[in-house]
């Protein structure tokens, strides 16, 4: 019906008694606010790229900088006296500008004090990338007791000198952010021979050595060059490649492999009403985008004082991987207006703005409600249709350029890539209950991968929400890292939960949005529902339609069953543990991070009575478009300390002496890591220059054939200010997870979640013998619990 309204909203007929034309003035209302929402939108960005490019001076500095000039030179011309701030340099313009007075000392003046803005302007910018080079204050020690070194207060005085005065913007400081620095070769050849010593015999070490000796003396060196070259032309040696080859260049299922999950905040259920979470969780993720768009979230700082870079939240709505036969492709548009919503095997595309505006939250309940409330029927094949991003991508890119290229198919297609975002009403109820476990890892599953057809996994992120009210997402990792989509789900859970009455006051009242928007009050009322009224003539969803051939119903199976067998390999346990959490670990004078990581080290070795190569991703975001490094955890001192705890002979007091030893290794790796001297990015970069010259290198294809058999990450929180999380544990989310990397290994993501929980989610493959997910949940369990008791019986001493 809306599509027949809108194919008649103009027309016009020829008849013998002249031209007829006929036009639906609502529909000409709505285009023209749309319009002005888009120029609106353009001059917006336009403005503030203007004053992102200036930072850390600013548009007000130059107009003090000019209006200062020509007043200074008219008080000297009028009264003959005064300074000349340009020290002739404005008498020698007059000289060649061809003006009356008064125009000619005022373009003079202009154009002189512009010169000298512009001097100082570039002198701070550059002056601030070459402080944000220096990594001191990285490995300086914290806490109660530790003084600065002289060289890091300097260098925070001058960062704060060159920075307090203008109010940055998301992008301010990505013009300041120095350029990843490639590290020698030698020092790295150094580094990954000491962190493979633990997992080799003294036979292959050897051998390794040799290696390495071969390479860094031979074909090593010219690949340095070549990589030395391209750090010096790209604003960052790793990062196009990284997404290239990691990413968009594989062609197996994204599902499971490549995508992550996040969940709800589980401890609180502010509503049972489907749609009415469903709609405040939209509308925060529309006002995230438009903190993202007007630039006005505020950049996340390293110490309240290191910028990290933003350049990643620029794709995270209207964003869509698309697949190709050899390699995909990431394409992001440029506005978006309304989502795409998946209930019962049918899509339909549901608008949020109208006359220009975003819906409040009620209007969009309305819009959901209307959703759950169609009976249709789904076309045929369209129930399974999201199966073909979840199956192999080569199929998937045939199946899309030869059923997805024209007609009704085309064009519903190229409506869900559009969406802002996808949201998926689920027709199941997950929970979470302390005493039923298994619960938990239902939710898990559910985010981690669905039904296998259930989701778009080619978007840059599905919002899945509940029969019950429950909520999560899973994301695409191709257009950023975790830590962009945990901060986005971190702000979202923030505005959905600001006013549900916690245990504890919620810090903050909810904002007033600049664009007109009026003032709603996030929360549900008493029945559920959400605040607020209706308040517009509601723009109704619509179903999208396809036509499904035999052919390409049977490509949708092929990649349904693909999808299928991959889902039921996975063995996932979500393990929340309570006996204590970073409260007793900063107690203890370590890194929160360093002691799970020594768990897992822990644990690890108990459940497969060997050590192996462990990843922890770390960021290196202090450096411009920077993404992730690993970091080994599995070291000489993390190894020596694990055989102690397994040795009854050591005593406790040399047990807790190894263990520190260890944790302040492994925090030095992470340092390094985000410093820009990691191991594995290097040496990636090293193994794609050697591919196109077409070298063959013993060394880096040995290397870069190494499984990661535990892989590990930690989900950042608090990177919003609008609540204090300390002072409402129950806000936080239980974070997220993803797939096993080996076929034989573990997958261990966690979140260190206040002061007392930690979170694990656990995943493996049922297919493999050797290991078990819920083993290694209790062994996660053991080794915490012993290193508690380890601290505990010295303090009794």
């Amino acid at each position: 019906m809306a599509e027949a309204h809108s194919a008649v909203a103009f027309s016009f007929a020829i008849t013998h008694e002249g031209v007829h034309v006929n036009y639906d003035r609502e529909v000409l209302h709505v285009i023209w606010h749309s319009g002005v929402r888009s120029w609106r939108r353009n001059l917006r960005r336009f403005i503030n790229n203007v004053r992102c490019g200036v930072f850390p001076a600013s548009l007000s500095s130059l107009a003090l900088t000019v209006g200062g000039y020509n007043a200074m030179y008219l008080t000297r011309d009028t009264y003959n006296h005064g300074v000349d701030l340009s020290f002739g340099f404005i008498d020698l313009l007059k000289k060649h500008v061809k003006l009356e007075e008064p125009a000619k000392g005022v373009v003079c003046c202009t154009v002189s004090a512009f010169a000298v803005w512009f001097g100082a302007f570039m002198f701070m910018k550059y002056s601030l990338r070459i402080l944000y080079m220096y990594k001191g204050w990285m490995y300086e020690e914290r806490g109660r007791g530790r003084k600065l070194s002289i060289s890091t207060k300097l260098w925070i005085l001058a960062v704060k000198l060159l920075t307090h005065f203008t109010r940055p913007m998301l992008y301010s400081y990505q013009g300041s952010l120095p350029r990843l620095p490639l590290p020698a070769l030698k020092d790295t050849m150094s580094r990954y021979l000491r962190s493979v010593r633990p997992l080799m015999d003294d036979e292959n070490y050897t051998r390794m050595e040799g290696l390495v000796k071969d390479f860094q003396k031979g074909i090593g060196k010219k690949l340095q060059r070549y990589l030395l070259l391209k750090s010096w032309w790209s604003a960052n040696y790793v990062t196009d490649w990284w997404e290239e080859f990691v990413y968009l260049r594989g062609r197996s299922p994204i599902m499971v492999n490549s995508n992550f999950y996040g969940t709800d905040a589980i401890l609180l259920h502010p509503t049972h009403l489907q749609s009415a979470r469903a709609a405040n969780v939209t509308h925060a993720a529309f006002l995230f985008r438009r903190l993202v768009d007007n630039q006005q979230l505020q950049p996340i700082m390293a110490q309240s004082l290191v910028p990290l870079c933003s350049y990643q939240y620029e794709r995270t709505f209207n964003t869509t991987r698309i697949p190709g036969i050899q390699t995909d492709k990431i394409v992001h548009f440029s506005d978006s207006t309304h989502i795409v919503v998946y209930h019962a095997g049918r899509f339909f595309k549901m608008p949020c703005y109208y006359k220009g505006q975003l819906l409040n939250p009620m209007e969009l309940q309305m819009q959901f409600e209307h959703i759950l409330a169609d009976e249709s029927v789904p076309d045929k094949g369209e129930a399974n249709l999201g199966a073909l991003t979840a199956g192999e991508r080569k199929p998937w890119a045939e199946a899309r350029n030869k059923f997805f290229n024209k007609g009704v198919n085309y064009a519903s297609l190229e409506t869900i890539e559009k969406a802002a975002f996808v949201v998926v009403l689920e027709e199941d109820d997950y929970d979470y209950s302390p005493d039923d476990p298994t619960q938990l890892d239902r939710f898990g599953r559910a985010m981690l991968h669905g039904k296998g057809y259930d989701r778009w996994y080619d978007k840059s992120f599905n919002v899945i929400v509940m029969r019950n009210g429950r909520i999560g997402f899973n994301g695409e990792h191709s257009w950023a890292d975790a830590a962009i989509m945990s901060h986005l789900w971190e702000y979202v859970l923030t505005e959905d939960l600001i006013c549900i009455g916690a245990d504890a006051p919620i810090m903050g009242h909810m904002w007033e949005y600049i664009m007109g928007e009026d003032f709603f009050e996030f929360g549900y009322k008493e029945d559920g529902n959400c605040n607020g009224e209706v308040t517009c003539n509601l723009p109704l969803p619509t179903r999208l339609k396809w036509e499904l051939n035999q052919e390409c119903q049977m490509a949708i199976d092929t990649s349904f069953r693909v999808a299928e067998a991959l889902l039921n390999d996975v063995d996932l346990r979500l393990y929340m543990h309570t006996a204590y959490g970073k409260g007793f670990m900063k107690s203890c004078r370590l890194s929160p991070d360093a002691y799970v990581q020594m768990a897992l080290q822990l644990a690890y070795y108990r459940d497969a009575g060997k050590f192996n190569l462990t990843y922890e991703a770390s960021m290196t975001r202090l450096f411009r478009e920077g993404r992730t490094e690993t970091v080994r955890p599995c070291t000489i001192e993390s190894s020596a300390w694990v055989k102690a705890m397994e040795n009854k002979s050591v005593s406790n007091e040399e047990r807790a002496k190894l263990l520190r030893i260890a944790c302040g290794q492994h925090q030095k790796g992470y340092q390094d890591a985000m410093c820009g001297m990691g191991i594995d990015r290097h040496l990636f970069c090293l193994y794609v220059i050697s591919k196109y010259l077409e070298v063959d290198s013993p060394f880096l294809n040995e290397v870069l054939s190494e499984p990661w058999r535990l892989s590990t990450s930690q989900t950042p929180h608090g990177q919003t200010s609008k609540m204090d999380l300390s002072k409402n544990p129950k806000c936080i989310s239980a974070g997220g997870g993803f797939g096993p990397v080996a076929d034989d290994g573990y997958g261990v993501s966690y979140i260190i979640a206040g002061e007392d929980t930690l979170f694990f989610h656990v995943s493996s493959k049922k297919s493999s013998p050797v290991t078990d997910s819920k083993s290694f949940a209790r062994q996660i369990e053991r080794a915490l619990s012993d290193m508690r008791n380890l601290f505990q019986s010295l303090a009794k001493k």
